[in-house]
């Protein structure tokens, strides 16, 4: 592979690419033609519209997400936990000349069925950023990994953000809210209700009944569910893969949602850092370019 190198993450609803040269990133660009949103073109038109001026016959295209997928341009495979880190770039999928998949990874066994698409290549950056025993990757399935020096050794997914979503967008807790305000003073509420009730199903219909009954300003619900739902998460996932205090977390995703995550774990007595999402998969991507090059 030559020093220059193009990277994608391609996700169901968008796309984002970067140009590299020697190292250094030359140039960026979006889209708004995520796998499921291709109106009708062929992955390759997009490609090529997104990369357009970029690239020549020996300019290598290394491409991460839902692309991979079943529902993507081809089916690339999962690899099986534990695997090693540096396994997904020794087993690429390729789809035309010089344009390369990168696998995702998953875990099936009787206690737990999962998978992971894109998050693969933050966890390689983050292990040469922030290594952990404890990765955690927030956002709409947020996933929880453990890992040892050399490999991913298993992960979960919890389906946090997407909850969040639907309760106020598609339930009862939505209807009537308004416009809302963030408030970490609610926040910290519904973290603390969270944090200390395991059985918070019980609990949504009662974010309903607060606003109704005043309790809850209606401007402040989102920042109340959302506590409500990352504290249970938080706890009942340290619960499972028992860290030791001792050791920092890291946490991969925007800073805005690693911030609410980073509250929870040090309500917790845990310590956190923080990777932006971007910076992580880019120093994967460049781990992988440079495998490929020696």
């Amino acid at each position: 592979m030559t020093s220059r190198y193009i990277a994608i993450d391609w996700g169901s609803t968008n796309l984002r690419a970067w140009l590299y040269q020697d190292g250094e990133c030359l140039d960026s660009r979006q889209s708004a033609s995520g796998i499921t949103r291709l109106n009708g073109q062929t992955p390759e038109a997009v490609l090529n519209t997104v990369t357009e001026g970029w690239r020549d016959a020996h300019t290598p295209v290394l491409m991460a997400g839902m692309v991979g997928s079943n529902a993507g341009w081809i089916n690339a495979p999962y690899l099986p936990c534990p695997v090693a880190f540096n396994a997904p770039g020794e087993q690429l999928t390729a789809v035309i000349p010089n344009v390369w998949i990168i696998p995702g990874l998953s875990v099936d066994r009787d206690d737990n069925h999962n998978v992971i698409r894109g998050e693969e290549t933050q966890l390689i950056g983050a292990a040469a950023l922030a290594p952990a025993s404890l990765y955690i990757m927030p956002g709409t399935h947020c996933k929880w990994v453990q890992a040892d020096a050399e490999r991913i050794l298993d992960f979960r997914t919890v389906m946090t953000g997407e909850l969040h979503h639907l309760l106020l967008a598609h339930s009862l807790v939505g209807v009537g809210i308004g416009e809302q305000q963030e408030d970490l003073a609610a926040f910290d509420a519904g973290l603390e209700q969270g944090i200390h009730d395991d059985a918070i199903i019980t609990r949504l219909f009662e974010v309903r009944a607060s606003h109704v009954l005043g309790t809850l300003p209606r401007a402040h619900v989102s920042d109340y569910l959302s506590g409500l739902l990352i504290g249970n998460e938080v706890t009942a996932q340290l619960l499972h893969y028992q860290p030791a205090k001792s050791e920092p977390i890291t946490l991969v995703a925007n800073l805005r949602l690693c911030a609410r995550y980073q509250r929870a774990l040090a309500r917790l007595g845990f310590t956190a850092r923080t990777l932006e999402g971007d910076h992580a998969f880019q120093a994967g991507i460049r781990s992988i370019a440079h495998a490929m090059a020696n």
